[in-house]
């Protein structure tokens, strides 16, 4: 029963995502102007090239600071609750920390945190 309903689910989820595809493309608005084709970016034409790379740094730093980011939306109900949840959540949280702590001594080691 078990793979026969996996079968099912996967079936099902290609075949909403291809019949949204379809019936997006049946009745959206077609449009033949030539600025509807142009990347839109600030309004203005872009000076330069515009395939520049960056970094890799650049990206690891920005991912760093949004998983640190985060972090702070589950440490902020937990500090408002606290009082409810008691030892066991105090415990959590230090575990919690610990597991960040260590992601950041990691980031620190691979030196993701130097700005060159």
């Amino acid at each position: 029963m078990g793979s026969e309903a996996l079968i099912v689910f996967l079936l099902s989820g290609v075949a909403l995502v291809a019949g949204a595809n379809f019936l997006s493309n049946l009745i959206s608005h077609k449009s033949d102007n030539p600025s509807k084709r142009e990347p839109y970016e600030c309004g203005m034409e872009t000076i330069g090239p515009t395939w520049v790379q960056f970094k890799v740094g650049y990206y690891l730093f920005a991912i760093l600071f949004l998983i640190f980011d985060v972090e702070i939306a589950f440490l902020v109900p937990w500090a408002v609750a606290f009082k409810e949840i008691g030892f066991v959540a105090l415990v959590e949280i230090l575990i919690f920390l610990l597991i960040l702590g260590l992601g950041l001594l990691y980031a620190w080691k691979k030196r993701a945190l130097r700005w060159e």
